[in-house]
């Protein structure tokens, strides 16, 4: 059974009652406590989440692991296998290397039987999440013609910008747009794990929260619509998370905002597919996406927490 041992924060937040910091988890009545490694190791949990800046979970996650923790990270600290990428894409250099390579990918979907003995698991960003699990499959399978360009364009609520105020994200000035071209941070993510290179393109939209991805693909001659959605039903049918939609339906951010499911959808014109995704940036884009990995990692129903009535 899963509990919470412990919710911790900076040093301007230590002692706030959570409620104070989230209002809608006034009933939750727990006092945030300062983050360090003597007050995680004393909090008698067995594993840690962390929602802290790329950086700072560097070194939390070390001190974590060595007091024999779990580590569940939701910032993009673990998520990358060159070091080197760090700098060019967060703006700093990976103090901690070695932990790259025994970091595991949190996608459940595609990498469920590495999380029951990973100490560290990196919760994949909500943008990546969107691409990979529509793409990597039918990249694995080698429909996806890689000499041409994957092209992918996603929109995500204000929530996927931070709450750093900015004239962009506020509520009067918000406006579709798109930003990082060319240089966004997922975009070595999304490459490594769908297994291609290709061309991203986020977009700020005038919405609250969740993503929509919009995917185009060349396919090989043999390929097929009908090929496409074999090979996207035989590797998700039995997730709980995953909805493949049916010919001629299309996802919707309000289908899916406030739930960890992504709904998937595609369609094909002689060799050209579209593939349309939509999740919920904060749910399975983050804090639903990384319990669910951690109820994979302990062998647990991954509805655990995240599906009314669900259980052990």
């Amino acid at each position: 059974m899963l509990s919470i041992a412990g919710v911790f924060g900076s040093e301007s937040t230590s002692g706030r009652a959570l409620g104070t910091i989230a209002p809608s988890l006034r009933d939750a009545d727990l006092i945030v406590a300062e983050t360090t490694a003597e007050a995680l190791a004393s909090s008698g949990a067995e594993a840690v989440f962390l929602a802290t800046p790329h950086e700072a979970s560097v070194g939390i996650a070390d001190s974590a692991l060595r007091g024999g923790l779990r580590v569940i990270d939701l910032s993009a600290a673990f998520r990358l296998a060159n070091p080197e990428d760090y700098p060019k894409f967060y703006g700093f250099e990976h103090a901690r290397p070695d932990l790259l390579r025994v970091a595991v990918y949190g996608l459940p979907e595609l990498d469920r039987e590495r999380l029951p003995s990973a100490e560290l698991i990196a919760a994949p960003g909500c943008y990546p999440t969107s691409a990979i699990l529509p793409l990597a499959p039918l990249i694995a399978k080698g429909t996806i013609e890689r000499s041409r360009d994957i092209v992918i364009d996603s929109t995500s609520g204000v929530s996927g910008a931070g709450r750093t105020a900015s004239g962009r994200t506020s509520f009067c000035e918000v406006s579709q747009s798109p930003y990082g071209v060319f240089s966004h941070r997922h975009q070595p993510e999304i490459d490594l794990y769908c297994g291609a290179a290709t061309v991203f393109t986020p977009h700020l939209g005038p919405y609250e929260r969740g993503i929509c991805s919009t995917i185009h693909a060349t396919l090989i001659d043999a390929a097929s619509e009908a090929t496409v959605r074999d090979i996207l039903h035989d590797q998700y049918a039995a997730e709980p998370f995953v909805r493949l939609l049916p010919s001629g339906e299309w996802p919707s951010v309000g289908a899916v905002v406030r739930t960890n499911f992504i709904d998937i959808a595609v369609a094909v014109r002689g060799r050209h597919l579209i593939a349309v995704s939509c999740l919920d940036n904060l749910m399975k884009g983050a804090a639903g996406q990384a319990l669910q990995a951690f109820n994979a990692s302990m062998g647990w129903d991954e509805r655990l927490g995240l599906v009314p009535g669900a259980v052990g």
